[in-house]
């Protein structure tokens, strides 16, 4: 059969120990006053510094769509891989075939 004991053995004598020590401990202090308006300065100011990094980062994205890409003077990269000969896939059914 189930025992009807506490889980864990903490005695009711323990649990009144635990509430006194709560109750013997001061509340905690209040937080203090929020002053709005240097709220509402801090939120314009890291607005206008978001607008400023979004727009520095919108005129990077368009100077890099408009600079023509550069050519190191070697072929394309398709086209040394060409080159090479890799072997091909000739349709096999065999997986190590392919």
């Amino acid at each position: 059969m189930a025992s009807r004991g506490r889980r864990g053995g903490a005695s009711a004598c323990e649990d009144e120990l635990r509430r006194d020590e709560r109750a013997e401990q001061p509340a905690p202090a209040p937080p203090p006053p929020v002053d709005y308006g240097v709220f509402m300065q801090g939120l314009v100011q890291a607005m206008q510094t978001q607008a400023h990094t979004q727009a520095a980062l919108q005129a990077q994205v368009e100077a890099q769509a408009q600079a023509p890409a550069q050519d190191h003077g070697g072929p394309p990269i398709m086209e040394r891989f060409k080159r090479m000969t890799p072997p091909s896939f000739k349709r096999e059914s065999d997986p190590l075939m392919a």
